[in-house]
């Protein structure tokens, strides 16, 4: 099975995809701030960075770059005093799948290296009753 068709490969392919629409939003969406604009840029910057390295070569901490950075997302409107724009709307919304995406990734390997902890009492792969 190629890296591409593994499952646990797909949450980063969309991390990705998402930090590329974070970093083209400010253009997308005609984003006026200049702080969220500058918020997004750079966070979807690492974002794609964190997310092509996992793809590449995965390690626990790329994960969590961007679990970091999806956290980073919903709180940054108030911290950098962007609150009430449109640039609050993309970076929590997208903040939020982010970090969702994250865990995921996060579990799906945990899944794959801890098999014994998932499978059922039959023999079979699967979660407990």
């Amino acid at each position: 099975m190629s890296k591409w068709q593994e499952r646990e490969t797909v949450p980063d392919l969309y991390n990705l995809f998402l930090a590329a629409v974070l970093f083209l939003s400010p253009w997308l969406f005609r984003l006026t701030n200049e702080q969220g604009k500058v918020d997004l840029w750079i966070t979807g910057a690492v974002i794609g960075i964190a997310s092509l390295a996992a793809i590449i070569a995965y390690r626990d901490w790329e994960e969590w770059v961007n679990v970091l950075m999806g956290v980073w997302l919903v709180a940054s409107p108030w911290l950098l005093g962007f609150p009430h724009t449109r640039a609050m709307h993309i970076s929590i919304g997208m903040g939020a799948v982010i970090t969702l995406l994250a865990f995921l990734d996060l579990f799906l390997h945990y899944e794959k290296r801890h098999p014994e902890e998932f499978a059922s009492p039959g023999g079979q792969e699967g979660p407990h009753p």
